[in-house]
């Protein structure tokens, strides 16, 4: 089949299936945020940890509850890292040093999953099982709860309560990220990946070398991994190597475990508030962005210079002749709009202006449709700001939702737009500035520059893909992304939920003639221009020096 005909095909079978799931999934997460009941295997885990299932948590209570569950987890985790060569199976995995269990442990709690190291090699199955999985399911979770509570902002009259952040993160799990992951992982099974707790196999290669083949829980530790838009590989190729992603089926099935939930959450949004129009306005600008990033990543890999590449017909370095040139670049530009560090082909070997597509994804704030929660309230947040645009052109208050938009709310949702490139611009700037971390550079000119920077915003946008060609196991880089990673998740999440305790205290106000109707073509179209502009603005200096000025060098 002609490689065009294929991702026309892969494309169009993916929106297919993302807009039969978008509704019966995106109503279903909205009846488990909204059940009054509780499952008896949830009442058993509130009364084993203390909790009132039917008392709500005031704004600070509920944010109190999320950073206080993220930092047990990352102590947790950091423990379990440098404890691991005592854990059972298999023996003799070493413990990670002190700054990369730091730099791991606020991966994975972030939602982040960013890697230096290879996981094969350096973690046990205990550590894999019982530590990453366990934050992958954790960390998705707390993105949805925390969207939840801002939705609950909007529609709430004077309210002092946002819900409950410990119901809300035991339903999520038991209530739809495990039953999907369990179903996924026997599919992904009986597609061949591998499930077992088997110690390292050691083989004969054709050569007549010895290779240690290492196999582990790796089908179901996949599942929530796309699911949760996590993206840390049990392997170090990650879904490029064989046991991680085996065919091209389970390449697409992927992609649909990476976007599924993202899609569906507007579905929610617009059912919690009672007016599916905005749901639907918010999805149009999401599917808006995501087809003008896939095409155009497609599109730049298909772009080539030199004699090999043109015979050939694509840039084809890196990546993986499974899935071929479309297919990985539709899996590049899918992990990078969410906030998924899966990566099943080498970013760092894509075209100038394809590689600088996977980071304008991530420079956008990963909303089309983002993270597990984290691309709905980034998209919201933005719909607050257009609409305070809006309100100033025409000389009114601002009105979104019923809820008016004053200057606390616009300090809320400033200081969210301006926290993730303050982290990935001042890390960069400082990798660069420092002697010692550019000699951890492989390359150097806009490229060099380029590996750096995208370090820092894979980083501060809790996404995890790596553009590689560049040392990060080192002492400074593993404490710099590590604290990159930490303020990029949990800043934004404060204002969020500022943001959403100061619109819960208000009375609704009434739709008036002068009211911007967000649920119309003309919004759609504004909503999609102030994400482009802020981002663009932001980031454009940085992106001129590295990607674009080395497209226009060739």
């Amino acid at each position: 089949m002609p490689e065009s005909l294929s991702v026309v095909l892969f494309v169009a079978t993916l929106v297919a299936a993302l807009a039969a799931a978008h509704k019966p999934l995106g109503d279903y997460l909205a009846r488990v945020l909204t059940s009054t009941r509780h499952l008896a295997v949830e009442r058993v885990a509130y009364r084993a940890s203390g909790v009132d299932p039917d008392a709500e948590q005031s704004t600070w209570r509920y944010l109190r509850a999320v950073l206080a569950f993220s930092v047990v987890g990352v102590l947790f985790l950091y423990l379990f890292l440098r404890l691991q060569e005592h854990f059972w199976p298999p023996f003799g995995v070493a413990k990670m040093t002190a700054d990369q269990a730091f730099d791991t442990a606020a991966s994975f709690v972030t939602n982040t999953n960013w890697q230096s190291y290879s996981g094969e090699s350096a973690l046990g199955y205990v550590v894999q099982m019982a530590g990453l999985a366990v934050q992958n399911f954790v960390s998705a979770s707390v993105g949805i709860a925390v969207v939840a509570a801002l939705i609950r902002g909007f529609g709430r009259n004077r309210a002092d309560t946002l819900g409950n952040f410990w119901v809300d993160i035991t339903r999520i799990n038991l209530r739809v990220l495990l039953p999907i992951s369990v179903v996924f992982a026997l599919v992904f099974v009986g597609a061949g990946m591998i499930q077992n707790l088997h110690h390292y196999t050691d083989v004969t290669t054709l050569t007549g070398g010895t290779q240690t083949l290492t196999g582990g829980p790796v089908a179901s530790q996949e599942a929530i991994k796309e699911l949760g838009t996590n993206g840390g590989g049990f392997y170090n190729a990650n879904s490029a190597h064989p046991f991680e992603n085996p065919t091209a089926w389970t390449n697409w099935l992927q992609v649909f475990l990476i976007l599924v939930i993202g899609f569906s959450l507007p579905r929610t949004f617009g059912h919690l508030i009672g007016d599916h129009r905005q749901g639907r306005a918010i999805l149009a600008v999401m599917a808006l962005i995501a087809v003008i990033s896939v095409t155009l990543t497609v599109v730049f890999q298909g772009l080539h210079h030199g004699t090999v590449p043109t015979a050939v017909g694509a840039a084809t370095e890196g990546t993986e002749s499974r899935f071929g040139v479309g297919q990985s670049a539709v899996f590049g530009a899918a992990t990078t709009l969410t906030s998924t560090g899966a990566v099943n082909s080498f970013h760092d070997s894509y075209t100038s202006l394809g590689g600088a597509m996977t980071l304008l994804n991530m420079m956008l704030g990963e909303i089309a449709p983002g993270g597990t929660g984290s691309g709905l309230y980034g998209m919201l947040v933005l719909a607050v700001v257009t609409v305070f645009v809006a309100g100033l052109m025409v000389g009114r208050t601002p009105e979104y939702l019923g809820k008016k938009l004053g200057g606390r709310e616009m300090k809320f949702a400033s200081l969210y737009l301006l926290t993730t490139p303050t982290v990935v611009l001042t890390g960069t700037a400082l990798a660069m500035a420092l002697p010692g971390q550019r000699a951890a550079m492989l390359n150097t000119g806009p490229h060099g520059l380029t590996e750096v920077l995208y370090a820092f915003t894979s980083a501060g946008n809790n996404n995890g893909s790596a553009f590689a060609g560049i040392g990060v196991n080192t002492v400074w880089f593993n404490y710099a992304l590590g604290l990159a990673m930490l303020l990029g998740r949990f800043l934004p999440i404060i204002f969020v939920l500022g943001l959403a305790g100061s619109l819960a205290r208000q009375r609704p106000v009434p739709v008036s003639d002068g009211t911007l109707p967000t649920h119309k073509t003309l919004f759609v179209g504004m909503l999609f221009g102030v994400t482009v502009v802020v981002v663009a603005l932001t980031y454009f200096p940085s992106l001129a020096l590295g990607p674009l000025a080395e497209g226009l060098h060739r």
